[in-house]
């Protein structure tokens, strides 16, 4: 009688053993999405903070993905409450300088919150090179499929998206991403 309780405890505890070191070997702050391959979902969006020169746009200038192909983007969405985003601003906004003059856009994309908060935000922070959009009712959020901020997406030239990282953007990597997609479209 005892080795049945034991053989049906030992049959159970496999499936969790099992479950725990599957867990293990996954990275947390890697969330799956299903648009790296894809072509990147369109939107237009206002400008609501310009950026710096040579990076800037006018206030109220529409950035439309559609007139962005050829050109690699990196769409970073964040928020003035984003505790996170502040770990991130001032390397993007170094990387975004270091490509200026090349196929590579950078667009800020403030999410869930008002552009008010988001320009004195920049502000705060010591500028951004680059121009952010507002997206009021967070619909082009929801066609990313965004799981909070930050989140940086990576568009190619040819407009799939070809990487999404969750979290705040390590500039090194932020580069070798860049560089990759770059060195893809230049080939042949």
């Amino acid at each position: 009688m005892n080795w049945r309780r034991a053989a049906i405890a030992a049959a159970l505890m496999v499936p969790v053993v099992l479950l725990f070191k599957h867990s293990m070997t996954q990275d947390p702050h890697e969330i799956p999405s299903p648009l790296p391959g894809n072509p990147a979902p369109q939107f237009q969006l206002a400008v609501f903070a310009p950026g710096q020169p040579p990076l800037q746009r006018p206030v109220g200038d529409t950035v439309r993905l559609a007139d962005l192909k050829g050109r690699v983007v990196v769409l970073n969405f964040w928020a003035s409450w984003c505790l996170a985003c502040r770990d991130e601003h001032a390397g993007l906004s170094e990387v975004a300088r270091g490509y200026a003059g090349k196929p590579v856009t950078f667009v800020g994309s403030l999410y869930q919150d008002s552009p008010s908060n988001g320009t004195q935000w920049i502000t705060e922070m010591g500028g951004q090179s680059y121009p952010s959009v507002n997206d009021p009712k967070a619909l082009t959020a929801i066609d990313y499929g965004l799981y909070g901020v930050p989140e940086t997406f990576f568009i190619a030239a040819d407009g799939k998206i070809a990487r999404k990282i969750t979290g705040p953007a390590p500039p090194q990597v932020v580069r070798q991403i860049i560089d990759s997609l770059l060195a893809s479209t230049s080939s042949p």
